[in-house]
């Protein structure tokens, strides 16, 4: 601000304009910051980027496992005969039974000693020691077979060896259906047409959202557990650890031993004290088995929420409690106007973090049921798609439609839910 006086008496306040643009020193800097940068953003790109494009592409082609491998052609050379008739005998087919080849072709260089003596076929040309063989266009599931008299100056076995160790140059121009333009609905057509993708889609929330709330509410009960100091608290902090750090085939496998129809413990001793009169198939019968690998993923999963809860429990300030504790308030007064709104900002971290992990989880369910007796997920419909089936295509599909739904919960989390919380 200047101020200036044209008139006695008089004073006139003018604004001074803060100059625009960045000097040299801060362009600098932003260089600098881009240039170190640079690298982070490449390697997040190759490891990240790239195959999220990748799955993208593959939704759209109808594609199996046969085709991640273009069709070539396929050529084998042997030499044959014996008392001075020899014979070179080619076998030359199309390596796909449904997709044509162009211009096909292979080049061999015969060994020293070895001539051809007997007429070429149509197709061959011979110069030199250089044979050249060209068929043109061909037909998926095309093959073909012909021999060629040759007369051998030398030892047979070793020329025999020598002509059938170098490998004859085969070419061909064949379409990727990979590579090429065309693209299609049809994987996304497959995957929504019928009910099965929505019972799908329905076991997979559920499974999301009853695991993730209930490994947020066990987590938040240990905590309080263990928020208290006493004897023998720093071993039954590591043995809450023990589901999540424990590798997950190990339990597993014991969880199916504990509760297998015919010899688990968990059976016996439910027969034995007269709750039910004949073995249950956890694992086996709907919709007992989704309600178990449920619980399974909020047993596995629910010491990580115990972790980030009673860390954030201990760094709160007791001075509130003490004085809670003289104005008479219950437990469950100071628990839920003191504790919990100093726990919703790291709940709502867990809760995004668990639902993502959640919908992700693949190993879990296909360890304790493959899938079957109703607990197939989205993530296990890509493996049944793209690995059981064969049709990567359809299963790069399921895997957009599950990018899609994180996505949009995402998008809502951040709009309303952090929003409220003031992430």
């Amino acid at each position: 601000m200047t101020v200036t006086g044209p008139t006695p008496g008089f004073i006139e306040m003018t604004s001074v304009t803060p100059p625009t643009g960045r000097g040299a020193l801060a362009k600098r800097e932003a260089r600098l910051a881009w240039g170190l940068l640079l690298p982070t953003i490449l390697s997040v790109s190759l490891v990240v980027i790239l195959p999220l494009l990748a799955i993208f592409w593959i939704s759209f082609k109808p594609v199996g496992l046969a085709d991640l491998r273009p069709p070539a052609p396929v050529l084998r050379e042997s030499l044959r005969g014996r008392d001075g008739a020899y014979q070179l005998d080619y076998r030359i087919r199309n390596s796909s039974q449904d997709k044509p080849l162009g211009d096909v072709r292979f080049v061999d260089t015969l060994p020293d000693g070895l001539s051809i003596a007997g007429p070429l076929p149509e197709a061959c040309a011979l110069d030199d020691q250089t044979l050249t063989c060209a068929f043109g266009d061909v037909e998926g599931g095309w093959r073909d077979r012909f021999q060629i008299d040759v007369t051998l100056q030398g030892d047979p076995d070793a020329l025999e060896d020598a002509a059938e160790g170098s490998k004859p140059d085969a070419s061909a121009i064949s379409d990727s259906i990979l590579t090429n333009s065309e693209f299609s609905l049809e994987n996304f057509a497959r995957i929504f047409d019928g009910d099965e993708f929505w019972f799908v889609l329905w076991v997979t929330l559920f499974y999301t959202v009853f695991g993730t709330v209930g490994a947020l509410v066990f987590g938040l009960f240990a905590a309080m557990l263990l928020n208290k100091s006493f004897k023998g608290q720093g071993i039954l902090r590591g043995l809450y650890l023990f589901p999540y750090v424990a590798p997950v085939i190990a339990v597993a496998f014991t969880w199916i031993t504990l509760f297998d129809p015919f010899s688990g413990s968990a059976n016996a001793l439910l027969i034995q004290m007269g709750v039910t009169q004949e073995a249950i198939n956890f694992f086996g019968q709907r919709p007992l088995a989704l309600i178990m690998v449920t619980i399974f993923e909020i047993w596995r999963y629910f010491p990580l929420s115990f972790l980030f809860i009673l860390a954030r429990m201990q760094s709160i300030d007791t001075d509130m409690y003490e004085a809670a504790d003289m104005d008479g308030a219950s437990p469950f007064q100071k628990f839920w106007y003191l504790s919990m709104p100093q726990l919703l900002g790291i709940l709502s971290v867990l809760f995004l973090l668990r639902f993502i992990w959640t919908f992700n989880k693949f190993d879990d369910i296909f360890l304790l049921t493959g899938g079957n007796a109703g607990t197939r997920t989205l993530t296990v419909n890509v493996y049944e798609q793209a690995f059981a089936i064969s049709n990567i295509g359809a299963g790069a599909a399921v895997a957009v439609v599950i990018f899609a739904c994180l996505i949009l919960f995402s998008v809502f989390f951040f709009k309303y839910v952090s929003r409220e919380e003031g992430l």
